[in-house]
């Protein structure tokens, strides 16, 4: 008989040169590797080498053969190796599609099931993705990218301000972000304005446009970028031992604006505490004249012809009057500008 051939004939059963030890009927894949050559040799018309050893095919060793597809189920006919691989590798296919379409099937009823569940969320509450630093290096590094996202307004509540190597730092990220037209806000704590290098801060972001105040009393210590994301600092002041979040809610950061808002309108603007410090000497002649005319009731527009200017330039230059004298409205300024000396007219 060919060994490939479909209709198997009969061919004899070899018997195991080697029983098993024990007697149990468990071949070894070396015994049942030499039945299946004997197996072949007969139905190729080759006598076995130990013709004395013909004889039944031992249970165990049947069975092996049988499961590996080398030897038909009625034990008739010995198959080839390349076709036991095929009907082998058939099989098995047969059982990943079959388990792949229960595993499907299973996954639709738990998804149906699933369905009927009634919804976990409970109405007004609301979640939102927070990120949590102990490594302050490491968070650095995450907040200088919300820098470079910030597009519309950061608002900035500080109880304290850290040393002059991390000011520098931050500096040259929020001087890039005023520089491109982001609103920046800032109230701060008066022990934040105290240490020489924390005012060479201040000083630098109000000159570049950022609009501080400080007040008395600042309940939380953090920063908003565009009413979407709010970076905290945890712990007590000044050092905030227990890390840094970041939390991503517009939701939450509306929550901190209202305690912002609260502060900043408590607040005075940032000059106020060093107004009394400054000297006549400090003010430049074109910023006499502005608070001299003020004093005198001269309108924007006369005081603009007067000094040559357009209106949005004056503007620029009043703003920075009042943060310099640290007053709130003209009358402040010129009483502000008075106990300075810096009025000539009487008004």
């Amino acid at each position: 008989m060919s060994i490939d051939s479909r209709t198997p004939r009969a061919v004899d059963r070899p018997t195991c040169a080697c029983p098993h030890p024990d007697g149990a009927d468990r071949p070894t894949a070396a015994e049942a590797r030499n039945a299946y050559g004997t197996l072949v040799r007969q139905a190729m018309g080759t006598p076995p080498a130990d013709a004395a050893g013909a004889g039944p095919l031992p249970d165990g060793v049947a069975r092996w053969l049988i499961e590996r597809r080398l030897l038909s189920e009625d034990r008739a006919a010995v198959r080839s190796v390349e076709r036991a691989l095929r009907e082998l590798v058939a099989a098995q296919q047969q059982r990943l599609r079959s388990a792949a379409s229960s595993l499907e099937a299973g996954m639709r009823a738990i998804d149906d099931v699933l369905g009927l569940l009634p919804s976990t969320r409970v109405d007004g509450v609301h979640t939102a993705e927070v990120e949590f630093f102990r490594d302050r290096e490491l968070f650095r590094k995450r907040l200088h990218e919300f820098d470079a996202l910030g597009r519309e307004e950061v608002i900035v509540m500080r109880m304290s301000l850290p040393d002059a190597k991390v000011l520098d730092a931050s500096l040259v990220n929020d001087l890039h972000m005023l520089d491109q037209g982001v609103r920046w806000r800032m109230v701060v704590s008066p022990a934040a304005t105290r240490a020489p290098s924390a005012r060479r801060y201040l000083d630098t972001l109000v000159a570049r446009g950022a609009r501080l105040r400080v007040a008395t009393t600042v309940p939380a210590h953090f920063a908003s970028f565009d009413h979407a994301v709010t970076v905290l600092s945890l712990g007590a002041a000044p050092h905030f031992e227990d890390g840094d979040a970041i939390v991503h809610s517009p939701l939450l950061a509306l929550c901190f604006q209202q305690v912002f808002e609260y502060g900043w309108a408590a607040g005075r603007p940032y000059a106020t505490d060093q107004a009394g410090d400054r000297s006549e000497e400090e003010f430049t002649a074109q910023e006499r004249e502005i608070v001299n005319l003020m004093a005198l009731g001269a309108k924007d527009e006369s005081i603009a012809r007067r000094l040559g200017c357009s209106d949005r330039t004056l503007r620029r230059l009043m703003t920075h009057l009042m943060q310099k004298l640290g007053a709130a409205s003209r009358f402040e300024a010129g009483a502000r500008a008075a106990r300075l000396g810096l009025l000539t007219h009487d008004g």
